[in-house]
């Protein structure tokens, strides 16, 4: 019903507590967001590589859209990529920022510092 109004709701911080797969099966969440502790050690931790592609897995075949979480180094946005994350959040991409500056990084054009990573010709969203 919601998702018939164009409302998308995220589930956040998805892996870590009381994530459960009932629950994404059952409700109205639209995107699922890999939490950044998973991201932070894809380098150096096969577990932590293993259970993204596993939570994009999951994401995939319930047909949900993904966003990972804290990624701070291109070899991190690259190896989410090669996973098919196509889409991530962190300070690779900007720092925190306050709304005013938020729409000025916006009208710049240029979403993300290497749009390769990401399986797209541009330096565009």
């Amino acid at each position: 019903m919601l998702r018939d109004l164009g409302v998308r709701l995220v589930l956040d911080d998805f892996g870590t507590g009381f994530s459960s797969l009932t629950y994404l099966r059952r409700s109205a969440v639209s995107v699922l967001k890999v939490d950044r502790q998973f991201v932070r050690r894809l380098a150096d931790d096969a577990e932590a590589a293993e259970t993204v592609k596993a939570l994009l897995a999951v994401a995939h075949a319930l047909d949900l859209d993904t966003v990972a979480e804290g990624v701070e180094t291109r070899e991190q946005a690259g190896r989410l990529a090669e996973m098919g994350c196509r889409c991530a959040q962190g300070i690779l991409f900007a720092p925190p920022m306050e709304a005013a500056a938020i729409e000025r990084h916006l009208a710049t054009g240029r979403t993300r510092p290497d749009a390769e990573a990401f399986g797209s010709e541009g330096d565009r969203a």
